[in-house]
């Protein structure tokens, strides 16, 4: 009698070798690697994005009031009895199209800054003495502190741009002044 022939070795055996079956896919150890290492990129990359949107909206306010210092004095200049605007609708546009400008909508700067919110700051100020109104104070506050920015800015008469660090809102003229310019 044969060695072999009660006894019928598997293919997997033959030949001391041992093959393995053909397998389609991949592995679930292989999947959990590749979903863990997306998880850690996503982690780092994340607050990465989220600081830089930050620093974009921080970037939008600062030129949105170095916009309003601009819209400001042209506003004086060109409604002398009235002075410096009070609202930031005095500086906006009006309904009419093309934009028709005059004391109550200057056509000074675009319709979203006029609204009071824009890229994630809100703008509040306003204008005193007069007739004509002869000091103007505008501020930029973040909407949500720490989500949309860290700081506030405000300008005054002087249209220096100046920082609050603390993101914390600007309520008045005489605080802007005790602020530092902003470098």
């Amino acid at each position: 009698m044969k060695q072999n022939d009660s006894f019928d070795i598997p293919n997997t055996f033959k030949r001391g070798k041992f093959s393995m079956r053909k397998q389609r896919g991949f592995s679930l150890i292989e999947l959990l690697i590749v979903v863990a290492i997306i998880l850690i990129i996503a982690a780092i990359a994340i607050p990465n994005l989220l600081r830089a949107r930050m620093a974009a909206n921080e970037s939008s306010a600062v030129a949105a009031v170095r916009t309003l210092n601009t819209a400001e004095v042209t506003y004086n200049s060109t409604y002398p009895t009235v002075g410096y605007a009070a609202t930031l609708v005095a500086l906006g546009p009006s309904a009419a199209v093309p934009c028709a400008a005059s004391s109550t909508n200057a056509c000074l700067i675009d319709g979203v800054l006029a609204s009071g919110t824009k890229s994630g700051f809100k703008y509040n100020g306003t204008a005193a003495g007069g007739p004509p109104t002869t000091t103007y104070f505008w501020a930029a506050t973040p909407v949500t502190l720490n989500q949309t920015g860290t700081r506030s800015f405000c300008a005054y008469e002087d249209a220096v741009v100046r920082v609050q660090p603390t993101g914390a809102a600007i309520a008045a003229e005489n605080t802007c002044q005790g602020l530092s310019p902003l470098q």
